[in-house]
């Protein structure tokens, strides 16, 4: 989809998820503000299933009365409502607001009729305690009233499962920022994730007997997954896609199973859990995976069951190493790596630290030796700044493949497309760049031709640049270098016929790993310190990806002739403005 179709979209959307919100005018008062997504978010997932199975609700009706005495039924009414889900209750929104002294037996009547997984949906919003609320306030009629309006309408003729996606991104939005949430938790832009598709899906070979499947495991309301459905369709609208995804936040994983099953994929691939110390996916793997993880936000709640299973070895998913307590998005890294089929690819948003942060033999550091000695980094992408609602620095999409193909095997390509944005007309939070379908080209294009030292676009104004490395080129051996402790008459003192090391003297070396650790010794230390020695016994093996260093242009300084001629125009504009100051006065 093109970003000129999404801005027509998304303001189609945007006015009817501010119709929506606009409930909240009713709620003010026994609501806070940081409360009316609670009721928001439910009701709209409601309505949607309500307007969804009118079409077909006589029928289910009907063949309910032919089978409830049955002991499975589940088949049946799926059938005749023409959904994965269905409601057996005898009431519609019409007639629930046609007997207003008994709403609230009556919509409690009405929710009890919906299908087991449509119940699950539910308890995640923890509706019953919201609903009680809403009769104690006198509002709930009035929400009904509201939702049920020709505005409110959410059946699938109207808006289709994408639209609705958007309207639940841009609902759950606006709660984050009403809560005082950092709503990124929840949320990429559309313009990023069909970046994160498109690279994916670069090359692929999409045949008509494939059975794609697709895993998130940091899903949010599943809008990731939908758009990689998306594209697949794209690109061959016969292919058979199954979408994964899990999810830790209760609200959002209501909505990404509500739109799984109005979509009429499977719910149960739907999971809830935190990824990390839960699991809903073992023994599972995909063809691909995209994901947004959160970063800079510690594991201590995990750190029990991420130790205990990093202790399994190769048998669980952190064998490789643990990174800092304080950012566990190594962890994701790792997760996604296990979950990937031997043709599996993932695309994954990082900040900087996982590029460089630990030394050699860090957890971090050896994460990344993990993953390029095996050659499965396939390139990173920077991105500008503010790209995220919730964050305004520089982020990363780390393209991972466990089959490379044959021209870029033991290769990694870094593409700097910080450059590569259109700045926003109005800003939400702290997103105020886009990439637009001219950006997401010029970095496709770069990643697709794997071109080293190329510059895609006008290097004045939009464009990306590409550089292609050996792995090795970002690992390193970093040597411990002993100077011999003497005594007070300079003498160099031993033991055992062996120089004693001086503490205070030990310094260490990173030697790139594909020089010789003695010809670097002998031509960067011996010179300057003839004396020392290596202790072969602390060489450590690290790795980092110092993309600033590989993509640095130096810029000159300003000319001091410019600058005083700068200054002097100044001094010149400040000296008219005050006279006509002063001359106004007098």
């Amino acid at each position: 989809m093109s970003n000129e179709k999404i801005a027509v979209v998304g303001t189609n959307i945007a006015e009817k998820a501010t119709m929506i919100w606009n409930v909240a005018d009713m709620l003010r008062g026994p609501f806070k503000p940081h409360e009316y997504g609670l009721v928001i978010l439910p009701m709209t997932v409601v309505k949607r299933f309500h307007d969804c199975l009118l079409p077909t609700h006589g029928a289910v009706l009907e063949q309910y009365e032919k089978v409830k005495n049955l002991a499975v039924i589940e088949g049946f009414l799926t059938r005749a409502s023409g959904c994965q889900f269905y409601n057996i209750s005898k009431f519609t929104f019409d007639t629930l607001l046609a007997d207003p002294d008994n709403i609230e037996i009556n919509f409690r009547d009405y929710l009890a009729g919906f299908s087991g997984n449509v119940q699950d949906v539910l308890s995640k919003f923890d509706f019953d305690s919201i609903i009680k609320r809403m009769v104690e306030s006198n509002t709930l009629y009035l929400v009904i009233k509201e939702f049920n309006s020709p505005k409110g309408y959410l059946g699938p003729d109207k808006i289709s499962a994408v639209d609705c996606g958007y309207i639940f991104e841009d609902l759950v939005r606006r709660f984050s920022e009403s809560f005082g949430e950092e709503a990124g938790a929840h949320f990429t832009s559309r313009d990023i994730i069909y970046l994160m598709t498109d690279l994916l899906l670069t090359d692929a070979k999409l045949d008509d007997d494939s059975n794609i499947t697709v895993y998130d495991m940091t899903m949010g309301t599943s809008q990731m997954l939908s758009c990689m459905e998306e594209r697949i369709h794209e690109l061959n609208e016969d292919i058979t896609v199954t979408c994964f995804g899990q999810e830790f936040n209760p609200s959002t994983f209501a909505i990404a199973k509500a739109d799984m099953m109005i979509r009429n994929g499977d719910p149960n691939n739907m999971r809830f859990g935190d990824t990390l110390s839960d699991d809903q996916f073992k023994g599972f793997t995909f063809k691909y995976c995209i994901s947004n993880p959160p970063f800079g936000i510690d594991w201590k709640r995990e750190q029990k069951s991420v130790e205990a299973e990093a202790a399994l070895g190769e048998l669980g998913r952190f064998a490789p190493g643990l990174p800092k307590i304080s950012d566990g998005q190594q962890l994701f890294v790792l997760n996604g790596l296990s979950k990937l089929a031997p043709d599996g690819r993932m695309a994954i948003i990082q900040n900087g630290s996982p590029l460089f942060s630990g030394d050699a033999g860090s957890g971090p550091s050896n994460i990344r030796q993990y993953i390029l000695e095996n050659d499965w980094l396939d390139a990173i992408v920077q991105l500008s700044t503010d790209q995220f609602m919730n964050t305004g620095i520089s982020t990363y999409i780390w393209v991972i493949s466990k089959d490379k193909p044959a021209y870029r095997a033991g290769k990694v390509q870094l593409i700097d497309a910080s450059h590569c944005y259109e700045q926003r007309r109005k800003s939400i939070g702290t997103k105020r760049n886009d990439i637009t379908d001219l950006c997401r080209n010029l970095i496709v294009t770069a990643y697709g031709e794997f071109k080293n030292n190329a510059v895609y676009g006008d290097e004045n104004g939009v464009y990306c640049e590409s550089k292609i490395f050996d792995s090795e080129e970002f690992g390193y051996q970093k040597i411990t270098v002993e100077r011999p402790l003497r005594d007070e008459n300079g003498e160099i003192v031993t033991k055992k016929g062996k120089p004693v090391a001086d503490a205070a003297l030990r310094d260490s070396e990173n030697v790139p790993l594909k020089e010789d650790i003695d010809e670097y010794f002998r031509r960067e230390v011996l010179p300057y310190a003839p004396d020392a020695w290596i202790d072969r016994s602390k060489t450590k093996i690290g790795y980092e990806i110092p993309m600033t260093r590989y993509f640095y242009r130096y810029q000159a300084p300003e000319r001091s002739e410019d600058i005083t001629k700068r200054l002097h125009i100044l001094e010149s504009e400040i000296s008219q403005s005050l006279e006509q100051l002063f001359g106004e006065e007098n």
